[in-house]
């Protein structure tokens, strides 16, 4: 590894200081003329530098260096932010005097000190040594900075033991190069997001709990240092009970020259809480007066799905106005439809629910719905909305119902040609909206509508708020031309912001940046790739049957792959004709080529290879029987942020006809 000059001249000094602080030099020199004096024959006139490492190491001077010489590695798994500034994380051995940090910014050190009480996981058995085991891990976001822990295994005390390094600094005042005192950090007001996520033993995540610490307190604290006990909640049905307890230790580096007393942060904090409360009791009292103007044009309004308010994971009622921003993913992806291929390869499950009685309703903070990688339909939209906002779109989330009166949400860009795009945010499929006219005579040609919507009941963004008030809303009748004030009834977007803009209130969670993949693309694909031909090789064996595998049409299957996530992101298909001509020249004469691809957003090669088992067509390939039976397997990973990733798979076969 070569280290630039700067560095290398640097590491230089610190060597310099450390030996001149033990006296090295000294001790060597009374060493060297002890062994000239005991060893060196009155006829030798050299002693050579093997005889003096000797001499050193015998008397321990090389071992008193090393000890001295402590290297410390911060291995915290961490994830880099799309901003530039980098977030730095601490293992439990290394101290704060111990990285290369910025002595002109102010930082929070956040220590996490184990947890109790988990009280799910009490009897939860120690696990054994390399046995894997369901873990935990903590994911945090301050002021545009994520951090993730290394993984605990699950335990009713699990041994969290982690150190975060958080910069606190005011973008917004233009002074980020100044060093922010007490009272300008008592009027920054961002909590730090800490999510807490559960991975089981085949890799399926679950979100524990989410929690907003407001860390403020140590400003008050006698040396800006101070331990909390922080009480975990659940999230959706269970928000009022507890889940667990964790220790942490914050610490304000450098020291505070002064604190301020506890009464004036109290204070402080006292009075955002109620400014905050003020603004959503004005804001609940405005809604209903919308909601009863909005019932007054027509009665049956009532039965349409216009969602003003919407239960985060905590069971806090937020306007969904909130849930939106505009988002921008930095150099993570480059395209809308690349954009809208991300949020479709992120899982879909629904808020469980305990017992019957249909769907629970839980839509999460971002940072709660990237960390688990997986949500409900409207995590997506919200998702997909904010990154084509970003990208410079009037895009809008649609809450309405979909085939058999399902609650659906989905995304509307308005092009300013007046086109009225739909963009279904589970697939990654795009439709055009051309409404039908009702009044038309019944032979008369109407726009059939390809996608899957009902009806719609409002539409909503960052800044936006509308109801549809037309006769009908059914999607296929509806006009889109959201300025008209007898088509969409408008909320007032100043009551909007008042609630919904960024740093309008304390409880708005800020949405975190994006983080790269942490995947090994190739590796990944090699690592599925070998454990499905084990896995075909056995369940042919257990049919009776021989496997042989060809290699070189193994690889000529990577094209078509290539090409599917290619249509999959962009909606063109290209390469098909090059794969069909080298596959028609690899196939003998004679012989039959059969080939199946499959689409998945897990890496799970067992519970893939379980699935593809269920199609007709694959298990004929998986199970040829026949003469000069060769069977070719290609698996190829495509990385997207978050570590969400498409894992495409084709097995293939060639057998003499």
């Amino acid at each position: 590894m070569s280290l630039p000059p700067e560095k290398a001249s640097e590491l230089k000094q610190l060597i310099h200081q450390q030996l001149s602080k033990m006296d090295v030099h000294g001790r060597i020199r009374e060493i060297l003329a002890e062994t000239i004096r005991e060893e060196l024959a009155p006829d030798q006139q050299h002693l050579s530098t093997e005889d003096l490492i000797k001499a050193l190491r015998r008397r321990g001077i090389i071992d008193d260096v090393m000890k001295e010489l402590n290297f410390v590695t911060d291995s915290v798994d961490q994830e880099l932010p799309s901003s530039p500034k980098q977030t730095v994380g601490f293992d439990k051995q290394s101290t704060l005097k111990k990285t290369n940090i910025d002595p002109a910014r102010r930082y929070l050190y956040l220590q996490v000190l184990g947890g109790k009480a988990f009280l799910e996981h009490l009897q939860e058995p120690e696990p054994l040594p390399g046995q894997i085991c369901s873990t935990f891990t903590l994911c945090l976001h301050y002021r545009n900075q994520r951090f993730r822990s290394k993984p605990v295994p699950c335990a009713c005390e699990p041994d969290f033991h982690d150190g975060f390094l958080l910069e606190v600094h005011r973008e917004s005042l233009g002074d980020g190069t100044r060093m922010a005192d007490s009272t300008t950090m008592l009027s920054i007001s961002d909590p730090i997001h800490m999510v807490l996520i559960k991975t089981d033993i085949f890799g399926e995540t679950t979100l524990v709990a989410s929690y907003f610490l407001e860390w403020r307190s140590v400003l008050g604290s006698e040396n800006g240092v101070t331990s909390l006990t922080v009480e975990l909640m659940g999230v959706g049905t269970e928000s009022k009970v507890s889940v667990g307890i964790l220790n942490i230790k914050l610490e304000m580096y450098p020291p505070l020259s002064q604190t301020l007393s506890q009464e004036v942060v109290n204070t402080q904090l006292a009075l955002e809480r109620q400014k905050t409360a003020e603004k959503e009791r004005l804001f609940l009292v405005y809604a209903k007066q919308w909601w009863r103007e909005y019932l007054q044009i027509r009665p049956s309004h009532n039965s349409r799905l216009v969602k003003i308010f919407a239960q985060d994971e905590n069971g806090i009622n937020r306007p969904v106005c909130s849930y939106v921003k505009p988002l921008r993913a930095g150099r993570l992806l480059d395209t809308p439809r690349q954009a809208a291929r991300f949020v479709n390869v992120l899982g879909y499950e629904r808020a469980p629910v305990i017992g019957g009685g249909g769907k629970q309703e839980q839509w999460c903070t971002l940072l709660a719905f990237l960390c688990r990688n997986k949500g409900d339909c409207e995590d997506h939209a919200n998702l997909l909305c904010s990154l084509l906002l970003g990208y410079g779109l009037e895009a809008f989330v649609c809450v309405g119902t979909k085939a058999k009166g399902a609650p659906h949400a989905w995304v509307m860009t308005c092009g300013t040609d007046g086109t009225i795009m739909f963009w279904e945010s589970l697939t990654g499929h795009r439709y055009i909206h051309k409404p039908t006219n009702p009044d038309e005579p019944p032979l008369a040609e109407q726009p059939k509508p390809l996608y899957p919507y009902r009806t719609v009941g409002c539409v909503f963004n960052h800044q936006t708020f509308l109801g549809n008030c037309q006769p009908s809303d059914a999607v296929e009748t509806c006009v889109f031309d959201l300025n008209d004030e007898s088509k969409w009834k408008p909320m007032s977007e100043e009551a909007i912001k008042s609630v919904c803009a960024p740093g309008a209130t304390t409880s708005l969670p800020p949405f975190p940046p994006l983080c790269a993949s942490t995947i090994d693309a190739s590796a990944t694909s090699n690592e599925i790739e070998m454990q499905l031909r084990l896995l075909v090789s056995e369940h042919r064996k257990d049919l009776g049957l021989t496997t042989v595998w060809e290699d070189q049409l193994s690889y000529l299957l990577s094209p078509a792959l290539a090409s599917y996530e290619f249509e999959r992101t962009t909606s063109i298909s290209a390469g098909n004709e090059e794969f069909q001509d080298a596959i028609r020249r690899a196939v003998p004469d004679g012989h039959t080529f059969k080939g199946f691809p499959i689409h998945f957003v897990y890496r799970n090669a067992r519970r893939a290879f379980a699935t593809c088992l269920r199609s007709p067509f694959c298990e004929e390939i998986i199970c040829c029987r026949g003469d000069q039976v060769r069977l070719a397997v290609r698996v190829r990973v495509f990385t997207y942020p978050e570590s969400a990733c498409a894992v495409w798979i084709m097995f293939a076969c060639e057998c003499a006809s």
